[in-house]
This record gives C-alpha cells, structure tokens and sequence, in this order.
C-alpha cells in the first residue's frame, strides 16, 4: 500500500493538469469501485469542474465546483492516469504497463472524460475506490477521514502533538504507536524503519519507556525522512510511481529498510529483519537498544 510520499507525489503531479478541466461523463464496471448513485452522479458529478487535487493521509480528495469532492483510496494497486488529448500522458500509481499502454483495458475501473482529456482510475485487485461525499464537513463527517491523525509534515504539527498522543498509548510498541493512523497520517513500514534507526529507537520499545529526548528525536526524523521520500519521488522503484511515470529513488538511499545482511551504515554491524506491529522490521540491533523501564 501507499503511504503518505508516494500519494503526495502523485498528488502533486495530478495538481498540474486537473483544475480547471470539467467532468463530461464517469462510468465504471465495477460498482464497487464508484459507489456513487446514478442520480448523485448526473446531478453531483457530471459538468462540475476540478477545482484542486489535494490530499489528506493516503487519501487523495479532488474538491469540485458543486459542492462535493472526489475520494480516491489506491490501495494496493491502484493508479490514476491522465491522458490528455494531445501530447504524453501522465499517471501514477502501481507500476504495471497499464500507465503507458492503451487505456481503458482490463484493470480499469473508472473512466472519467474531461475537457481536454480522459482520467482512469486503474486497480487490478480491485480494493481501491473513488467516491462523492459533500466538501462541507468532509473531516468530521467521513468516517475515514474522521479517524484520522494529524499530517506529520504540517506546519503546525509540534513535538508536543506528536508527544501527547503517543502519550495515550504508554503500553504500545513505538512501531505500532507510529503506524496507527489515528496517531498520525500516514506513515508506514518503509518509513517507520527509517524514523526509528535514525532516532535510534528499537520498535518493540514501549512507548512509555522511551526518554523525552528520543521522542524529540523521532519526531524530527519522521519529519525529515518523509520530506526527503517527496523530494526523491516517493519508495517507488519497486511499487510506485510518480505522476510522469518516473520511478521514485528514495529506496537507493534507505539506511536499513530491505536492508538485511547488510552493514549498519552507522556501526558496521550486520543489520536483520524482525517482526513488529505485525510487519518485517528492519533494524541495527546494536544501535537500537530495546527501552527498559526506568522504574
């Protein structure tokens, strides 16, 4: 799945050619994908205009000019492409031939006819979907977005934030406590293993167990690492790509994350895979010391 990086880097993307552009028509084949009444859709949908394309966690929202927004979960293979009239398309999403072969073909879900070009919304699992919900009251009122926690790259978003809400969880592992949407907006397994071996955490460490100043230190780094992924086109030289179809190149410079066997680029010593939060972790066992209690 996604995380936050890569959705920003298709959203960004997707932010130079959609606003302004009108909906002619939205049809799908399968319903699930576009869970949208036909009546909403003809009334909601059909002549609105794009007015941005924005996103909250993993969720791209693309408000529209009648009141209601576009939701776009990709999931695990989901891609959105933009085909425009003339000149080279422009997609992102999971790396399959269906972002630059002829589309619609078999992983197509949702077509949407634009004004000067066509946007599919392409998901060969079939877990992804788009949907219509009123722009007014949209965070309180999704019960997707309702749940989830702040942005970890927001201006606002302070380490005392970040320190209160994990302060709610004092028994979780710190790996589960960062992976918890509803703690923070999307962050993942790729870059909790960066955060944490840049913080020089242990995942299984207890939240309440770890000092101040190690917490302050993971929050910079969760920080400092998603930043570094946008700049870099997202993890995606093995799942995603970017909004020109140009794979990201953030992986190349990950410090543990499939990084197993080899030298920690701190310590030298070897690093492994475990299990935490349910997901392989990777870690330096010697630069990362599981926390003890202090009491």
């Amino acid at each position: 799945m996604p995380e936050l990086p890569e959705v920003e880097t298709v959203r960004l993307g997707l932010q130079e050619f959609l606003p302004g552009q009108r909906i002619k028509s939205a049809t799908t084949d399968w319903a699930k994908s576009l869970p949208v009444d036909d009546k909403l859709l003809q009334a909601k949908l059909k002549g609105a205009t794009i007015k941005a394309v924005h996103r909250r966690g993993k969720l791209i929202i693309i408000p529209l000019s009648t009141g209601y927004s576009l939701l776009v979960h990709l999931k695990m293979t989901g891609q959105l492409v933009y085909r425009p009239q003339k000149g080279k398309g422009f997609g992102g999403g999971h790396p399959n031939d269906s972002l630059i072969d002829k589309l619609p073909d078999k992983s197509t879900r949702v077509v949407m006819e634009l004004t000067k070009g066509t946007l599919f919304f392409n998901d060969q699992r079939k877990f992804g979907w788009v949907k219509l919900e009123k722009s007014d009251g949209l965070n309180q009122n999704n019960a997707f977005l309702k749940k989830l926690g702040p942005e970890p790259l927001d201006d606002d978003y302070s380490f005392e934030k970040f320190r209160m809400a994990l302060k709610r969880h004092p028994k979780t592992s710190i790996k589960a406590a960062i992976l918890n949407q509803e703690v923070l907006a999307g962050v993942g397994n790729i870059y909790a293993d960066e955060s944490l071996f840049a913080a020089r955490i242990h995942p299984l460490s207890k939240v309440e167990n770890i000092s101040a100043v190690k917490l302050k230190r993971l929050y910079h780094a969760i920080r400092e690492v998603m930043s570094l992924s946008i700049s870099l086109g997202g993890s995606s030289d093995r799942n995603y790509v970017d909004a020109k179809g140009n794979k990201g190149s953030y992986l190349k410079f990950a410090k543990v994350f499939r990084k197993e066997g080899g030298k920690c680029p701190k310590c030298g010593h070897e690093i492994v895979k475990i299990r935490a939060a349910g997901r392989g972790t990777h870690i330096c066992p010697h630069c990362q010391k599981i926390a003890k209690s202090s009491g």
